[in-house]
């Protein structure tokens, strides 16, 4: 559970800023997006792999030159 401390002469914005901001490093609703639906863990490790080919092709020729 969250919880946020309301300090003296402090706005109601400024507070459910900093909730929002703890809300997102918990990454909860990260979770809850990647759960919507469920992918074999096959084509996990495609994507994964793919992904890995994608990051070397683009960024590992540029550091070589």
């Amino acid at each position: 559970m969250i919880i946020v401390q309301i300090k003296e002469n402090e706005s109601v914005d400024r507070a459910l800023k900093r909730f929002k901001k703890k809300f997102e490093r918990t990454g909860v609703l990260k979770e809850l997006r990647r759960r919507t639906f469920f992918q074999k863990p096959s084509i996990t490790n495609r994507k994964q792999k793919q992904k890995a080919i994608y990051k070397q092709v683009t960024y590992g020729n540029d550091a070589a030159n």
